[in-house]
């Protein structure tokens, strides 16, 4: 069903680009276009939405409990947040380009989420409660919302700043696209490696809870740049890795996860770098043809919107249930923890766009750059903390 809803996902994409960038037939005139593919393209994401809904219930069923418990679920139900969040704003706007922009993050995370393990494994005891529903898909839903937010201020950079000017603000939008091809390196590569069944085993120095030292394997499935903390590898044909993950990375997994981290950066920028030369121009310049006839105002009320009403959702999700659950669980509302943190900083951020914009007046680019620097926070929480950094939500 979610390979389905992904397919949907993909078609409907297609729809709105067809519609935004199509030219008209059949004696349409292009608004008439627009319109047709658009409403195309809405079903196909409502049909979809339907089918991933189905998956998310029949994985509940069989699983006994809500499908938000590891990386592949928490990244398959964001994405279906984000979609019910396009749902909701596309039948305020009816803006085709509004799906061209918001669909691909959709796709991506679904995508991003599939490389991970996707068996339905038991919850460990700190999950076993009925917050777990609560915290974590109101905090899905918040974020999903952010997601439009996001693509509504990337609308409005790419409308308003001259990509080919020598300017800071053009120099950072293209930076942005550089993040989003580093994303797609990754589920790439990993799909890759996944394919031609790549692993290179370590045996390495495990320190566990008690402080007792013990020997650890530890399964590669990249080529290892970064090696483990006085690991030893076992099998000899696979390449030897350039150098030890950085000491701060605790945990028997965390020098293969900064390890996928390394391959992403590295295919990400390889990817750019061939995706420049091949345009002979910016990719941010090339994106902004297709929002050459957007209204800015209209993007920035979108992306205003859309972060207007999932703020609310993300604090009673993110850090109200979050700390209700945490006190349940550890005995404690609030401990530090990398996860804890940087929800935090997220909230914090959100909090100074909403305060800056409704008391300073931060319209137009400033609000646009908020945003989209807002969700970044949001994917590095998702991706960099868990992968990388150990702590106590680290289920990746």
């Amino acid at each position: 069903m979610l390979t389905i809803a992904f397919i949907f996902y993909c078609v409907a994409t297609i729809f709105f680009f067809v519609a935004v960038t199509g030219r008209s037939f059949r004696n349409r005139t292009p608004e008439q276009h627009a319109r047709l593919f658009g409403r195309l393209g809405y079903a196909a994401v409502v049909i979809g939405f339907l089918l991933h809904a189905v998956f998310i219930g029949v994985r509940w069923y069989v699983g006994g409990h809500i499908p938000t418990s590891n990386m592949f679920e928490f990244m398959q139900f964001l994405g279906f947040a984000m979609t019910l969040a396009f749902l909701v704003i596309y039948l305020i706007y009816r803006i085709p380009l509004i799906g061209m922009f918001v669909m691909p993050i959709s796709v991506i995370i679904i995508a991003y989420a599939a490389v991970f393990p996707r068996e339905v494994t038991p919850l460990i005891p700190a999950l076993q409660s009925y917050w777990l529903q609560i915290h974590v898909t109101t905090a899905a839903l918040g974020e999903g919302a952010f997601a439009i937010g996001f693509a509504g201020g990337l609308m409005y950079l790419l409308r308003t700043v001259n990509a080919s000017e020598k300017s800071a603000s053009a120099a950072w939008l293209e930076f942005v696209m550089w993040v989003v091809f580093s994303l797609i390196a990754f589920i790439v590569l990993v799909f890759y490696f996944q394919f031609i069944g790549y692993q290179a085993v370590f045996k390495a120095p495990f320190q566990t809870p008690t402080g007792q030292v013990v020997e650890s394997e530890i399964k590669y499935h990249m080529p290892p740049i970064a090696g483990p903390k006085g690991g030893q590898l076992l099998t000899v044909d696979k390449m030897k890795p350039w150098f030890e993950a950085p000491g701060f990375m605790k945990g028997n997994q965390a020098a293969r996860k900064f390890n996928t981290f390394i391959w992403s950066v590295v295919g990400g920028t390889l990817l750019y770098v061939v995706t420049r030369l091949a345009l002979r121009r910016r990719v941010s310049s090339l994106a902004g043809r297709l929002v050459r006839h957007l209204d800015p105002d209209l993007a920035d009320e979108i992306s205003y919107r859309a972060v207007a009403i999932g703020f609310p959702i993300f604090t009673l999700g993110a850090l109200i249930f979050a700390m209700i659950w945490a006190h349940e669980a550890w005995g404690r509302f609030w401990g530090w923890d990398p996860k804890e943190v940087w929800a935090l900083i997220t909230w914090l951020f959100y909090s100074a766009y909403l305060h800056l914009r409704l008391s300073r007046g931060w319209h137009g680019k400033k609000s646009a750059w908020m945003v989209v620097i807002g969700f970044i926070i949001v994917m590095f929480n998702l991706v960099f903390v868990n992968l990388v950094i150990s702590g106590l939500h680290t289920y990746a």
